[in-house]
């Protein structure tokens, strides 16, 4: 599977949020090189763990720029973002009873996730916060 090479096209125009962004696909392309690891690998849960805690972490602060913005389309952002993390735990549950399709499933997932949320949703909020100033 490639690695999601991050380039400007990628840029919501908020740094903070960019920034963010970079850390999850780096995390992202970690999970993609360990493509051999096994589920019950310590190495697939650390980085799942760590995964489901900066995503989390990241949406946090999404949604109080969008709180703070008052950005029409938080309700649906806020769904996505919670419907990522109810996947994600889901992941967690495989990997513990070492369902051993979960590093496949949870690598396409990942990387078809963060592609189309940041490229499709996130840019729907770009001109909106650039319009208010927030850079």
């Amino acid at each position: 599977m490639e690695k999601i090479v991050w380039d400007e096209g990628f840029s919501v125009g908020v740094r903070d949020l960019d920034e963010q962004h970079k850390r999850i696909i780096t995390i992202v392309n970690t999970l993609i090189d360990m493509k051999d690891a096994e589920v019950d690998s310590e190495i697939i849960s650390d980085t799942l763990t760590k995964m489901t805690q900066y995503a989390g972490d990241h949406f946090k602060a999404e949604e109080q720029y969008m709180l703070n913005y008052e950005y029409p389309e938080y309700s649906s952002q806020k769904k996505q973002h919670q419907e990522f993390k109810k996947k994600t735990v889901d992941f967690c549950v495989g990997t513990m009873v070492h369902k051993i399709t979960i590093p496949t499933e949870m690598f396409a997932y990942l990387k078809s996730w963060w592609t189309n949320h940041i490229l499709k949703e996130d840019m729907k909020y770009k001109e909106f916060f650039h319009a208010r100033g927030l850079k």
